[in-house]
């Protein structure tokens, strides 16, 4: 799976967030400044040529759909940065956070409960 470019991203936030978008929805939800129409039906398309996206075509208009669920981009994005950055440790990454990000005794509690209940 490649990795996304910023905007390519952002595009795929949206799309994973309304589930099916026709493009004029998608800028719609994209922060000011709103990117031009065609910028945005650009990376669209490029977001199906790299198997992101798909569309339905209501009449002459393309509604986009997400190809690839958001969990699988996660999951391989998560992979890049513990492995770019953490040396593939995971227990790296966590510790990096529980410090820089001053974690609350309780949320790094939460977090212990979820990997004890992933581990059942």
């Amino acid at each position: 799976m490649q990795k996304l470019a910023k905007r390519e991203e952002q595009i795929m936030q949206v799309v994973w967030n309304l589930e099916k978008a026709f493009i004029k929805e998608i800028i719609q939800e994209i922060p000011e400044p709103k990117p031009h129409y065609n910028s945005v039906a650009t990376i669209v398309k490029i977001l199906e040529e790299k198997g992101f996206l798909a569309h339905d075509s209501v009449g002459n208009i393309f509604q986009y759909y997400p190809a690839i669920a958001k969990e699988d981009y996660q999951k391989h994005a998560m992979k890049d940065v513990v492995s770019q950055y953490f040396d593939n440790s995971y227990s790296r990454m966590l510790a990096f956070f529980a410090k820089e990000q001053k974690l609350t005794d309780e949320e790094l509690n939460d977090i212990i409960e979820i990997i004890k209940s992933n581990k059942k």
